[in-house]
């Protein structure tokens, strides 16, 4: 199974299980998700959520060759970017989190990294947009101009620095990523889980306010991106393992 559910008290672990493929998102993993996601949301004796990687990699986004479905009815893509949760979700990072493993980061409420973790949005180098809240939420995230280094360059940055930017809630030694993450779980489940989610719901509503239009302009900016010839271009190149040679049209 290319996701795994398993429950450690009152925290569902959702483990992604294709780290052969750097963990990119086919539909079947995504469908995994959802069906995680949407076991926490539905059952009163889950509190709150972890989702991780593993020990090597946390994401490289949608897989190029396959891709990742048509998205979910609850979750839209990947089973999470479009979510509406009430139940906190970490999430446990070691190695790269990218493009959309990155999105997946931004669609948690906290986040848990490892010195080995990475966080980047590389669409632009591919002559891509990125697609799933990561130009926004980014901004959101991150001080603005680092959130436009990150998308504008492509490069990555480490999890040092995305602590020091306070992206990263804990930052703690390789292979400590989980630990962390399950430990600050459960401090929150210590707490009243209405209050817990109604804090949260109330955080959302009030950060996520304009997420509408942000989406409908994600549309309008990708639709020009995916007329041009640098979008084939870009996709064939990453698909050759070649240089892409952009036209800027």
């Amino acid at each position: 199974m290319p996701v795994e559910r398993t429950r450690r008290g009152r925290v569902l672990v959702v483990s992604l299980r294709r780290e052969e493929k750097r963990n990119a998102i086919d539909e079947e993993m995504a469908r995994g998700i959802d069906a995680a996601l949407n076991e926490l949301e539905d059952d009163d004796g889950l509190w709150a959520g972890i989702i991780t990687g593993g020990t090597s990699v946390f994401s490289a986004g949608t897989d190029l060759r396959v891709g990742s479905g048509p998205g979910t009815d609850r979750g839209g893509p990947y089973g999470i970017i479009r979510r509406r949760r009430s139940k906190p979700l970490v999430a446990a990072v070691e190695g790269p989190a990218l493009g959309g493993g990155m999105e997946i980061v931004l669609a948690c409420d906290l986040v848990v990294a490892s010195t080995t973790a990475s966080f980047g949005l590389p669409e632009v180098k591919r002559g891509l947009l990125a697609l799933y809240g990561g130009v926004f939420r980014s901004a959101r995230a991150l001080p603005v101009n680092v959130a436009r280094e990150i998308v504008l360059t492509g490069d990555p940055i480490g999890a040092e620095r995305a602590e020091r930017c306070g992206f990263v809630n804990v930052l703690t030694e390789p292979g400590g990523a989980f630990d962390a993450a399950l430990a600050l779980a459960e401090r929150i489940c210590a707490n009243s889980p209405v209050a817990v989610s109604q804090s949260l719901v109330l955080m959302d509503r009030f950060l996520t306010g304009a997420d509408d239009a942000a989406w409908e302009h994600t549309d309008d900016a990708m639709a020009v991106i995916m007329a041009s010839e640098d979008a084939r271009e870009g996709r064939a190149a990453f698909l050759e393992r070649r240089p892409p040679q952009w036209r800027g049209r």
